[in-house]
């Protein structure tokens, strides 16, 4: 107490500089409209610049959020879009059996939403994991996406992480087929530019064109029909000649994505039982 005493013994002069400049200040904006004015409109700009700039910090946070909802919304979109394609092609009338048929299909899996935080790029066997796991509902096998297109398969599961093989990896195989010609093939990466994979084993009887769309066909259980995978760039012949070897632009840029999907198809368990069933057959017939 004693030592603020004589604190303020000591400096008073200037605390009775500093009220009687107040004083003064507020006389003079309150009774002389002039500097009033001017007053007002500069604290009216120093206010108006700092809720600017709060504005701003507030919408660079809310990117976070915003990309999450634009991954999701893409990817329904291309799955709606797969969709109306194929029910526009089976040319029937009954457009209410189209409109069930089209629920049925999107009811059928739902998304697991996730981040990229370690992504490789530059080794043949690059990875990439996820921070989601067991404990989000994510197990081995299944297929990983963003709003671009295809990604991967999920490889290790713990209860918060995921390590995923992405399409960038020389182990990775994805069936796919050409959108709109029914040939289908599997895509694989050849290990160099992270720009382009290759679809191998299309027939040399298939006919398309260089520009086409190849997407996933759904005979696999990791992805559902329709997921984007790229476009047709040139066309090769295979090594012994008997099918064409497709360069494909791809259209997830892996040097770029941050958010991502993990497709938990409700239909994979009672697919794999019926394999699992067809095979218990087949052996006891053999054995018979």
């Amino acid at each position: 107490m004693q030592n603020l005493l004589e604190f303020l013994q000591k400096y008073h002069h200037w605390f009775l500089f500093v009220v009687l400049e107040i004083i003064s200040l507020v006389l003079l904006f309150q009774y002389n409209s002039y500097q009033g004015s001017v007053f007002f409109s500069s604290a009216n700009a120093a206010v108006g610049s700092i809720n600017e700039g709060r504005a701003e910090m507030e919408s660079y946070f809310s990117l976070k959020r915003m990309n999450e909802e634009l991954t999701m919304r893409n990817f329904y979109l291309e799955r709606q879009v797969a969709q109306l394609r194929r029910l526009y092609g089976e040319l029937t009338s009954d457009t209410t059996a189209l409109e069930r048929q089209g629920l049925e299909f999107l009811n059928k899996y739902h998304v697991i939403k996730a981040k990229v935080i370690t992504n490789e790029l530059d080794k043949p066997d690059n990875l990439m994991t996820i921070n989601c796991g067991m404990a989000d509902g994510v197990e081995v096998g299944m297929g990983v996406a963003c709003g671009q297109g295809v990604v991967g398969v999920t490889y290790l599961v713990s209860d918060h992480y995921t390590v995923v093989i992405p399409v960038l990896n020389t182990s990775s195989r994805i069936s796919c087929t050409i959108r709109g010609r029914g040939y289908f093939g599997v895509l694989r990466w050849d290990g160099k530019d992270a720009a382009v994979a290759y679809l191998e084993d299309i027939p040399r009887h298939a006919r398309f064109k260089r520009g086409d769309w190849v997407e996933t066909n759904g005979y696999s259980s990791i992805f559902p029909p329709g997921v984007l995978v790229g476009k047709i760039e040139t066309v090769y012949n295979s090594i012994d000649g008997l099918s064409y070897r497709v360069k494909v632009r791809l259209s997830t840029d892996f040097g770029r994505i941050r958010d991502v999907v993990v497709i938990n198809d409700k239909s994979i368990e009672e697919r794999v039982r019926l394999l699992q069933s067809a095979r218990d057959s087949l052996k006891l017939n053999v054995n018979e």
